[in-house]
This record gives C-alpha cells, sequence and structure tokens, in this order.
C-alpha cells in the first residue's frame, strides 16, 4: 500500500516540483470578473444552447457528408453491447505496469456512445436511443471513471476503485463532459424511456466528478494543492474545461452554477498564472493541444456562456499562448519535440484556427487552415478527447476549407521562459536548441540538447517518449533511456550523466539573431552534478542563414577527461567510415554532413533494440525507422579546448 501511495505522489506531483518559471499573479479572469458579475452575465441553464440540437440546425453547421460519416458510424456499432471493465484488468496496471488493456476498454465505451449521441441527434429517428441509455447505464454504473494509472489519488492508493472516495482525473472528467452531452443532446428521448437515466446521470457527474471538483481543490496537484505559487501544466485547463461542460450543462442551480462558473475561472487563472510571458509551454507541441488549446476550450465556453461578455482574447499573453504552435513547426507534421512531446503531430487544423480567429492572429489562421487541408485526419469521426471542441470544429470545418493557408515557416524564434530556439538557414537546414532545466513538466534531462533537420526530414533527434505504464512516473523514470542526457544530444562528462534536478539547469542562456546570423548559447556545467568535474561548459550554436551551414561548439574546462563522449540521435542512414565525417542521409534521400575533429574523437553507433513494450511508442513516432545513437568518444584527453562541430547540406 505505502507503494502505491508513493507511486500516485510521484504521477501527480512530478509536473510541479522544482518549476523554474516564475509565477505572476496576473488573475486575467478573476480580477475582470467577480462572482457577483458572473452570475449576471452568466445564460441560465435552460437557455443555454452552445450546439445545434434538432436535425435542420445541424444542417445549417455541418455538411451532408460529415453527418452522414457520423451516422453510419453509429449505425456500425449499433446492437453492440457496452460490456463492464474486469477488475482484473483494472489490477493489470499494480500487477504488470499495464494500463493500456483498461484504456481502451474505456475509452472505446465514452467514443461509442458520444458516436450514437451524436448520430440521433442530427437525424432525429430514435433509432439509437436504447443503445445510449445501455451506454449511459453501463459508464454510470463503473465504480471510477478514471484510468488506472490515477486511482492511486484514492486514500486507500492504487489497485481497485473505492467507490466511497470518489476523485478527479483527466478522463473522469472527460466522462463528465460526455454524459452531460448525452443530456443535452438526447435527454428527452432518455426521458421517454425512463426519466431514472438523466436522475443517474445527475447524481453520478456530481458524485464522482464535481462535488470533489468544487470542494477538495486542495487534494489535487495539478491544481497546486490549493496553493496560488505553484506552476501546474496541461491538466488544470483539461480537467477544467471538462468540467465546465459538465456543470454548465447540467447545474440547475444558477447560484452554485455561477460559484463553480468563478471556481473554474480561478483555476484557469492558476494555468496562465504560471505561463510566461512569451505563452510558451515546456512540455513541448504535442501538449499545447492538451495545455494552450484546452485553456482556448475554456475561455470559449466562458465566452459563449455569458454571450462573449466575458473573455480574455484581447490579452497579449493569450495571443502569444496561441503563436507558439506555429513557432514550434518544422515542416509537414513535424514540430519540436522536448520532453515527452511527440516529433510527429496530425495537428488539429480547425481548433488551430478558432483560437487564431478568436485572438485576431491572421498567422496563426492561415496555418490552422494549412494544418486541416494538409496534415489534419479530417475523417468524419468524433473519437477524440475534448469533446466540446469537437463539436466546436465541426461546425467550423467549411469556414476553415475555404480560408486562405500558409504554413508558416519562420526563420528563427526565441522563447525566453523555456530557452527554446529555432532556426533555419535560406537552403532548409533547421535546428531548435534550449536550455531550461531537468526538473520541468513531463521532463528529459536534456539540457542543451538539440535537434537538425534537412528539408523538413530528420536528422539529429529527440528520439521522444515511449509508450507510458507504471515505470514512467514513478520513481524508475530515468532508467528509461530515452530519458537520459546520454541519449539525447549533449555530452557525458567522465561517465556522469545529467541529473532530473532543478538545479539542473542551463545558465547565462543568450540568444540573438541578426544580419542573416542567428546564436545561441548556454552554461551547461550546472547541469551536471559536481562529480562530473566540470570547471565550465559552454555551449554555443552559430547558424549561417545563407552560408547554409550550422555550428555548435563547445568550449571546455574539466578536471579530469578519461571520459568524454557527445551523442548523436537519429533515424537516418549514416557512414561514419571517413574519420572526421558523419553523413546522414535522411527519409528524402538528402545527405547531411557533419564534421568534426577527427584528433579529438572516434566514432561508432550503435542501432536502439526497441523491443521492450515501453519502446513501442518511439517505433510509431519514427514511423518504424530504426532509431541509432552515434557516440563520439574522446581521445585526446584534454582537460580544456573547444569541440566543433559543423553541420551542412
Amino acid at each position: 500500500m505505502k507503494r502505491s501511495v508513493l507511486l500516485y505522489t510521484i504521477v501527480f506531483l512530478f509536473f510541479q516540483q522544482f518549476l523554474s518559471a516564475q509565477v505572476v499573479q496576473r488573475d486575467l479572469l478573476t480580477k475582470k470578473y467577480p462572482y457577483a458579475a458572473v452570475k449576471q452575465l452568466l445564460i441560465p441553464q435552460g437557455q443555454w444552447k452552445p450546439f445545434p440540437l434538432q436535425p435542420d440546425e445541424w444542417a445549417k453547421k455541418v455538411s451532408d457528408s460529415v453527418r452522414a460519416g457520423i451516422i453510419k458510424q453509429a449505425e456500425a456499432i449499433a446492437g453492440k453491447p457496452f460490456t463492464s471493465i474486469p477488475a482484473t484488468v483494472t489490477l493489470e496496471y499494480t500487477r504488470n505496469g499495464n494500463r493500456v488493456n483498461y484504456e481502451r476498454l474505456s475509452f472505446d465505451k465514452r467514443n461509442r456512445l458520444f458516436t450514437l449521441v451524436l448520430a440521433e441527434s442530427m437525424e432525429n429517428r430514435n433509432r439509437f436511443t436504447d443503445d445510449i441509455v445501455n451506454g449511459v447505464w453501463n459508464i454510470c454504473e463503473e465504480t471510477y471513471w478514471g484510468v488506472t494509472a490515477h486511482i492511486g489519488a484514492q486514500k486507500k492508493g492504487s489497485g481497485l476503485p473505492d467507490a466511497a472516495d470518489p476523485t478527479v482525473d483527466l478522463f473522469g472528467a472527460e466522462t463528465a463532459a460526455v454524459l452531460a452531452l448525452t443530456d443535452y443532446f438526447t435527454g428527452a428521448k432518455l426521458d421517454k424511456v425512463s426519466p431514472r437515466v438523466r436522475e443517474r446521470i445527475l447524481y453520478e457527474v456530481n458524485h464522482k466528478i464535481l462535488d470533489s471538483y468544487e470542494n477538495e481543490t486542495a487534494r489535487y496537484g495539478y491544481f497546486g494543492n490549493g496553493k496560488r505559487t505553484v506552476k501546474v501544466n496541461n491538466w488544470d485547463p483539461w480537467v477544467v474545461s471538462n468540467c465546465m461542460t459538465a456543470f454548465l450543462l447540467l447545474e440547475k442551480n444558477e447560484e452554485r452554477r455561477a460559484k463553480l462558473t468563478t471556481h473554474s475561472m480561478s483555476l484557469l487563472d492558476l494555468y496562465i498564472n504560471g505561463l510566461g510571458d512569451d505563452g510558451a509551454t515546456d512540455e513541448g507541441p504535442s501538449y499545447w493541444f492538451a495545455a494552450g488549446l484546452a485553456l482556448f476550450d475554456g475561455l470559449s465556453m466562458l465566452a459563449d456562456a455569458t454571450h462573449q461578455e466575458v473573455s480574455i482574447f484581447d490579452h497579449p499573453l493569450i495571443k502569444q499562448l496561441g503563436s507558439y504552435i506555429y513557432q514550434t513547426h518544422i515542416d509537414g507534421e513535424y514540430f519540436v519535440n522536448v520532453a515527452d512531446a511527440s516529433p510527429k503531430i496530425k495537428a488539429d487544423g480547425i481548433g488551430i484556427y478558432r483560437f487564431g480567429k478568436a485572438v485576431n492572429n491572421k498567422a496563426m489562421m492561415d496555418f490552422g487552415a494549412w494544418a486541416f487541408h494538409t496534415i489534419q485526419d479530417n475523417a468524419p469521426k468524433i473519437e477524440s478527447f475534448f469533446k466540446p471542441r469537437q463539436l466546436w470544429n465541426l461546425a467550423y470545418a467549411a469556414e476553415v476549407a475555404a480560408a486562405p493557408q500558409d504554413e508558416v515557416k519562420l526563420p528563427s524564434v526565441y522563447l525566453p521562459s523555456v530557452e527554446l530556439m529555432t532556426a533555419r538557414t535560406a537552403n532548409h537546414l533547421f535546428i531548435a536548441s534550449h536550455g531550461g532545466n531537468n526538473a520541468e513538466s513531463h521532463n528529459h534531462n536534456d539540457v542543451g540538447d538539440f535537434i537538425v533537420y534537412a528539408d523538413g526530414a530528420p536528422v539529429i533527434v529527440d528520439a521522444g517518449k515511449g509508450t507510458y505504464m507504471a515505470i514512467t512516473f514513478s520513481r524508475d523514470r530515468y532508467k528509461l533511456w530515452y530519458n537520459t542526457s546520454p541519449y539525447h544530444n549533449v555530452p557525458l562528462v567522465n561517465g556522469v550523466a545529467q541529473q532530473a534536478v532543478a538545479a539542473a539547469k542551463a545558465n547565462n542562456v543568450q540568444f540573438n539573431s541578426s544580419n542573416n546570423v542567428t546564436t545561441f548559447s548556454m552554461d551547461l556545467d550546472k547541469a551536471y552534478p559536481d562529480s562530473a568535474g566540470i570547471r565550465a561548459w559552454k555551449r554555443s550554436i552559430r547558424v549561417d542563414h545563407l552560408e547554409n551551414n550550422i555550428e555548435v561548439k563547445d568550449k571546455y574546462q574539466v578536471a579530469n577527461a578519461d571520459r568524454l563522449t557527445q551523442t548523436f540521435m537519429t533515424v537516418c542512414s549514416t557512414d561514419i567510415t571517413t574519420p572526421g565525417k558523419i553523413i546522414f542521409t535522411t527519409e528524402k534521400n538528402q545527405r547531411v554532413q557533419l564534421k568534426y575533429d577527427a584528433n579529438e574523437w572516434t566514432v561508432t553507433k550503435e542501432q536502439m533494440k526497441l523491443t521492450e513494450p515501453h519502446e513501442q511508442l518511439l517505433k510509431a513516432n519514427w514511423d518504424n525507422k530504426p532509431v541509432w545513437r552515434l557516440l563520439l568518444t574522446n581521445i585526446s584527453h584534454r582537460k580544456e579546448g573547444q569541440f566543433v562541430y559543423l553541420i551542412s547540406k
């Protein structure tokens, strides 16, 4: 039991501990809109109609082909039983670390229910009502609506859920939103089957989610354990936006509804307060869709439920938060992946467009339209999280389809709050690097890491995250090689790696971009423990946009130089036969060379096996390409000097 409680503590506090970004008490929402104003502005529950309800209303918002596609999906699953999740499947997480089997069963039920609900609302022929009732009843019978990795929030720890101690997690909040939307779209039809169905929805949503959400903020690390001085991560806006959906649609007591709204605004403020003025997230672009765009979901709901009166879309920080997604774009589906972010994203172009429109950012709108046409999966389906977002996206699809497009490839970017830079040359070499610290959300030990792409294809990479299992957020997180510095593009000094602590950080970080040259530098010595014997280690990057090359330089001084190595991770085929030169051949058959001093280094390479269950997502990250580690081993053993790596096409 002690181990279970500890595991939960690590999972939920991992993202909050020692975060370096300063929390600024902006409180953009609650200072501008106190409870009295919210109560006055909030549209009453019975009058708030955010989404179409009848077939003719849907026909005005959503194309015939999309509606037909959703109805066809519902027809394919109609009559399929909603089965309960066995206790033994629930226990797999504590028995062997597997969370996937449980999640597959749980998520499938919610997605199927929502598909049936939308189809019934869109055609209004009562074909799917009994299936909807079965889905609602089955989900309400579940003891716990979250996932097994999060059961440990309860007082009795991980294992089987305790019915007497309901707790709120991401997917419990998602479930509350799904059931609230079910009530909204098909409530009258459910009443004809039995009034007990909607009564059960209201009871379970309150008992399992909203009561704790309202009264137990201090219980949850993702809400700062009730403290206003804590930086929080994507869990905050993700949970809040779904809980807002639930109570705004279900709660008939307008006083409580207004109080829950101001409570939610305070929690959204908590997330906003932890952002830098540049709006960047240290969790990386793929998590932006669960963080920045989830915040947008909550802000959109606030505005919609108050006739657009409660709105902070005109604040510069919110506009900057939106810009982050195209500022970290590389090419096509590739985005800068730091921490647990994925290198390839099927970006939600409609969501990006809507955000851009709300903050009056044309570049963001154009990028969203480009993503919609080019990389978003546009099949007519709603099998995803963030169900209200999917509904608003459905209504915007036609507008986005006709909007101007632009991929938006910026020549250089610097985001000081996360110490992240990008730059690209005239002949399409791209580099990104970052400083930061090793206690960031979803952290990898990677201070000073960099990645390189050529013509939109990966050359030197961050391998990314593995499949989430129990070990991922446990005390053994840094036994996973892809989370450690020896498998990022940074030095290993006398066999000593970077540590996962806030003190392991970059210092004296400087960025400049002018006269067709971009430079970025930082001191890395504090990223390593004293046992590494580093007296000074400065990493500098120089990008010549016209000469079309990238220089990475390490100027160092160490107490002992017996074992110095430098890693380069890649998914390219490589030729290392010529001393002083590594030739990378990309997926687009482009050749890129990295020159190094053959008097300083020898080079070897090893293919990562990727056979363990937790490594399988790494295969998906790179479309099943082999992942290689190129290792430069120092042979000069000089205690001070500089190493230079010159990268060009």
